[in-house]
């Protein structure tokens, strides 16, 4: 059993770590959302876009559903950086029986990890496979003005979805490091 004096010079160190988490949860948390937001937006021009053209172009779909799939992904990491604002809240709670062990604390900031690497590596794909239709479109122009094949054009809509895949990579990076971030200051106290 600990003594008074231990349980005092502990606290400063708990309360400490747990406003270090609380901050960087809701920095987290508002950055993602922002990038997130960007990312929608510019997927929301990609699909309108696609509506009042009669020719669609079934290569940028798969781009668009890795998109998809990315921004779903980046929901639960919103979820997660809202997590981290309570266990961080949590720690700097004066009462010792209700913070969480470090071995939990350790394994959310793993999983808040895996989620964004989940993320970059869908958005990726999706970036890839969209990267792979407009260098495909831009190969086949002839040279010249005269374009001989309206397939072929590159469209706006086409690079909005090459945004949107984009930045939901930067989204995810963010929530990447800061999870990174925290492991490693837990690691430290």
């Amino acid at each position: 059993m600990q003594t008074e004096s231990q349980v005092r010079s502990l606290a400063p160190e708990t309360r400490g770590i747990g406003n270090t988490i609380r901050l960087t949860g809701w920095i987290t948390f508002w950055l993602q959302l922002a990038i997130g937001v960007v990312s929608v937006l510019a997927l929301l021009f990609a699909l309108t876009g696609r509506n009042f053209v009669q020719q669609q172009n079934t290569g940028l779909g798969i781009g668009i559903f890795w998109a998809v799939c990315g921004i779903v992904v980046l929901l639960f990491s919103l979820y997660w950086d809202y997590r981290y604002t309570r266990i961080g809240k949590a720690l700097e709670n004066s009462n010792p029986a209700l913070h969480p062990s470090k071995a939990d604390t350790t394994r959310i900031l793993r999983l808040g990890i895996v989620i964004g690497l989940v993320g970059m590596l869908l958005t990726l794909l999706g970036a890839g496979s969209t990267v792979l239709v407009l260098i495909a479109k831009s190969i086949s122009q002839p040279p010249g003005v005269a374009i001989t094949n309206p397939y072929n054009i590159i469209r706006a809509m086409d690079v909005f979805v090459a945004v949107a895949d984009i930045t939901g990579i930067a989204a995810h990076y963010v929530g990447t490091v800061a999870s990174l971030w925290l492991l490693e200051r837990v690691h430290q106290h």
